[in-house]
């Protein structure tokens, strides 16, 4: 019998694996979108994958001063994508949806003209100026999904790098959590100690609280070039020093970046065994380069073989408790 996505989420299934896509550009010719789309589908019917998450996203200059390294062009609308052009893969699709410059209004309207959205995460404005704007925040989001959509499998941002700036993400996803949210996807990964610090404070926390922890999904992505590296932090993807250090001057900053995203992957999956925690991992390229989608699809073979790997160690949950 076939286990739905949601019932995994329920269960705090560990290890699954999704993988990410962001539509084309809405300036892409219809013919070349079909295109896109058949290649995609015919590359990700060869794995497993628990899901395929479409990205919606959003202009964030008012997020950051700086320069963004990619000019910003409107994609196909995720839902649109997934239901017009991806229904031949055989796998749950998850909807990213931006609340940035939406109304309360207009995001009702989109809850209730989308009912073949199953699995959604909702994403907040970039900066206080888009909710200012609208008057709408992610909470009014949550709330409204409540009220008429509660049957969504609903899934929240969660941000390491965050966490080692203000220190309270894992409140953050417990927040969430209480509003709705039953798993939770990270951004792009490259510093493994905040991630190993916020899976710490998260577990350490719902010992004391007697609550289990929500699966997190941790996002991995390979950089192919110094451009796509500068994308990356533009993003708010945090990369360490020594890292960055190591990326700038590899002689294969592609086969490099895959070496280490699979290293952050088995560190978080063996520091999340040992505490029972459920956590899985989400592939994607931010690039739309073959070579580095060929890439994500060579990290996306090498995770489903971590992860196949027996659990080594796994600590009582309860006994912990107990103990703190």
């Amino acid at each position: 019998m076939t286990i739905s996505l949601t019932d995994k989420i329920k269960a705090k299934h560990s290890r699954l694996v999704f993988y990410s896509l962001t539509p084309p550009k809405i300036t892409t010719p219809g013919d070349r979108i079909a295109e896109i789309a058949q290649a995609q589908l015919q590359r990700l019917s060869r794995h497993d994958i628990d899901a395929l998450i479409l990205y919606d996203i959003q202009d964030e200059s008012t997020r950051t001063d700086q320069e963004r390294t990619f000019s910003f062009i409107p994609t196909v609308p995720p839902e649109v994508y997934a239901a017009d052009l991806l229904a031949g893969l055989n796998a749950p699709k998850i909807i990213y949806k931006s609340i940035a410059n939406q109304t309360g209004e207009q995001f009702r309207q989109w809850l209730e003209a989308n009912p073949q959205v199953q699995h959604a995460v909702f994403v907040g404005a970039s900066s206080h100026q888009q909710v200012e704007k609208t008057n709408f925040s992610l909470h009014d989001a949550y709330r409204l999904r409540q009220d008429h959509v509660p049957s969504l499998t609903l899934g929240g941002v969660t941000i390491p790098e965050r966490h080692a700036r203000k220190g309270d993400e894992h409140l953050r996803i417990l927040r969430k959590g209480e509003q709705g949210c039953s798993f939770f996807v990270s951004q792009c990964v490259y510093n493994v100690t905040d991630t190993k610090n916020l899976l710490s404070d998260y577990y350490y926390h719902t010992c004391q609280t007697g609550q289990s922890p929500a699966p997190i999904i941790f996002t991995l992505a390979p950089c192919g070039s110094l451009k796509t590296l500068r994308f990356m932090e533009w993003l708010g993807i945090e990369v360490p020093k020594w890292l960055l250090n190591d990326l700038r001057h590899a002689n294969d900053i592609l086969e490099s970046s895959i070496h280490t995203c699979l290293n952050v992957a088995s560190e978080i999956l063996e520091y999340a065994d040992k505490k029972g925690m459920p956590v899985g991992f989400n592939i994607e390229s931010v690039s739309i380069k073959k070579d580095e989608i060929a890439a994500s699809e060579e990290i996306l073979k090498e995770v489903f073989k971590l992860i196949n790997r027996p659990v080594k160690i796994v600590c009582n949950t309860s006994v912990v408790a107990e103990n703190v």
